[in-house]
């Protein structure tokens, strides 16, 4: 069987969260030692999610809440906001009924009102830190500093091992210039998990801003020695190098955080600067004052840290909280837009996503990827249009970039507009006449616009440059049993992928095809058992089986077959080949009864 890539299934959405996780190295290091908890606040769980919300014991505050719940699953969030706030009007003294209502009035960017409601939780029960730590948030988003504060303290006096307080207190005071006593907030959360990669890094930040750069040192280290390959430490010691005018040991650190992430435009920036030599001394001294602003830490920068540490565990509610509240206090932070895109991609919210996604304008490092991520959610929705002209955006940017040029071949596939797919793969060959994987796709798309000669012509092209091709050898294997020809060299050519990936269950259905265009159709039979075995739902490898045994002479395993296929299938032609062949077998039958 043909496997016809589709590039734009799914492959967009990879390659998006791919980005965003770019941004994340360094926060993985929470698996260095003790597992950091999960960023919540609550009783035991200083870095654990929410604990649920009890179920209200009034009816009325029960429906809404249960409707709320509901709205939320489905990714409603007007609905879940309107309902949550039902049920805060029929149950007024329940305390988390609030801190939910808040939470959703940050992520719908109402700080006052979600403000509003935290404190009066804050009220219903003044031991509940988690109103606490959400008002703080609010406070340092709308520059309340100071209060703040206050309530951070009130946190950790509340629960001791609240190591998302400590964080944001220890950046706040960070802020203010009180480094001495940013330092000693980080050494309690360090003293509390020793493991802290967080509290390293930011006893290190801190050190820098207040040019203790030995100091620095000591705390960056510890937290590499939790994470080798921590990006986020990499990258703040190279630019500490270069603050102690050590441009070689800087340069080798930008090199290694470029051997996991090559594309880093940051980095290759930076050793650009370095590598050119001789500069005015205003422009040493505003690349210094550049440097030295860049180490410098405030509760933003930590939430968006903590924030894309939710992402990276899967806890994309918790994540949208924290990056709507750093857009509450700075609203053009476009890298945090994106980073809010991506999260309300996977929480399906696809309007909201889209709006986080536009917000990023041209000029911005991000707005290539973020036309990337439109194109997606467009072709989530088959607005195929709109998602061609963002992939031709993110082109006009990047030209010639073949991973753009391969998804748009992609969209143009799905509107079965192979003329322009077709032209632009073409176009990837030009660029890279070398790339098996590049034949491979145009032969595909050969293969659907029904040139056929041409289809093969790229698929031995794909062998020819890279033996090992296992998709390309199967593909031309099978076009040939489809087509009866070249039984053979067919049967060879799939027996070279299975090889290289003996557990592929379609390359299996191929060579079991092959031996039933051969007329050889007990050892058709056992290949194509063994094909629907491991892949299980296919409707035209179940459709194999079953003409196999029908040419077996076993007419009641092909009438299984073929009602399994059937009920699988989504061809139109496919399902009135089936209707026919179950139609053959019963008039078969009725002749053989009579």
């Amino acid at each position: 069987m043909k496997l016809i890539p589709n590039w734009a299934h799914g492959v967009l959405a990879i390659a998006a969260i791919a980005i965003a996780a770019i941004a994340m190295v360094g926060c993985a290091a929470m698996r260095g030692g003790r597992p950091m908890a999960a960023v919540g606040g609550d009783q035991g769980h200083p870095f654990g999610g929410a604990p649920p919300v009890a179920i209200p014991q009034d009816a009325f505050a029960m429906g809404a809440y249960l409707k709320a719940e509901v709205a939320t699953q489905n990714g409603d969030r007007a609905e879940a906001l309107r309902q949550y706030a039902n049920a805060v009007k029929y149950d007024p003294h329940n305390a988390a009924l609030r801190v939910q209502l808040a939470t959703l009035y940050v992520r719908d960017g109402h700080l006052k009102e979600a403000l509003d409601q935290a404190e009066e939780a804050i009220a219903l029960d003044p031991t509940y830190a988690r109103p606490q730590l959400l008002a703080a948030g609010i406070d340092t988003a709308t520059g309340d500093d100071a209060t703040a504060e206050k309530r951070y303290q009130e946190v950790i006096k509340l629960e001791p091992d609240n190591q998302e307080a400590y964080l944001f207190l220890g950046t706040l005071y960070a802020k203010e210039g009180q480094y001495t006593t940013a330092e000693g907030i980080f050494k309690q959360l360090i003293a509390l998990d020793p493991t802290s990669f967080l509290g390293y890094y930011y006893a290190g930040r801190v050190m820098v801003a207040a040019k203790n750069y030995p100091a620095a040192e000591t705390y960056y280290q510890k937290a590499l020695q939790l994470n080798p390959q921590s990006e986020l430490v990499l990258l703040d010691l190279a630019v500490l190098r270069e603050l102690e005018n050590k441009p070689k040991d800087a340069i080798a650190l930008y090199q290694k955080i470029l051997q996991t992430d090559p594309t880093n435009d940051e980095v290759h920036k930076r050793l650009a600067e370095l590598y050119g030599g001789d500069q005015s001394v205003d422009v040493a001294l505003s690349q210094q004052l550049q440097r030295q602003e860049q180490l410098e830490t405030n509760p933003a920068d930590t939430r968006t840290k903590i924030g894309l540490l939710f992402f990276e565990r899967g806890d994309f509610d918790r994540a949208a909280t924290e990056f709507n509240l750093v857009l509450g206090s700075e609203p053009k932070n476009y890298r945090v837009h994106y980073y809010l895109g991506t999260v309300y991609t996977e929480l399906n919210e696809n309007d909201q996503a889209i709006g986080e996604f536009q917000a990023i304008p041209e000029t911005d490092e991000h707005y290539v990827e973020a036309r990337l991520q439109l194109a997606y959610l467009y072709d989530k929705q088959s607005d195929y249009a709109t998602a061609v002209t963002n992939l031709q955006q993110a082109l006009a940017r990047k030209p010639n970039d073949p991973e753009i040029m391969g998804y748009l071949v992609g969209v143009y596939q799905e509107q079965k507009d192979y003329p322009r797919a077709i032209d632009l793969a073409q176009q990837m060959i030009v660029l890279q006449p070398r790339n098996d994987k590049f034949h491979f796709t145009l032969g595909a798309l050969y293969d659907e616009a029904k040139e056929k000669q041409l289809s093969a012509d790229e698929m031995r092209k794909a062998i020819e440059i890279n033996p090992a091709n296992a998709p390309a050898l199967n593909y031309l294997g099978y076009t040939y049993a489809e087509g009866g020809t070249r039984l053979d060299e067919a049967e060879k050519l799939i027996k070279r992928a299975l090889v290289i990936e003996p557990e592929d269950g379609f390359y299996v259905d191929s060579l079991g095809w092959v031996y039933y265009e051969k007329g050889e159709y007990q050892l058709a039979v056992d290949q194509l058992e063994r094909a629907v075995n491991l892949t299980g739902d296919d409707p035209t490898i179940t459709e194999h089986l079953g003409d196999a045994y029908a040419k077996v002479g076993k007419p009641r395993d092909a009438r299984h077959q073929y009602e399994d296929a059937l009920r699988k299938a989504q061809d139109a032609d496919q399902i009135q080949r089936l209707k026919n062949k179950l139609a053959a077998l019963r008039a078969d039958q009725q002749r053989a009864q009579h």
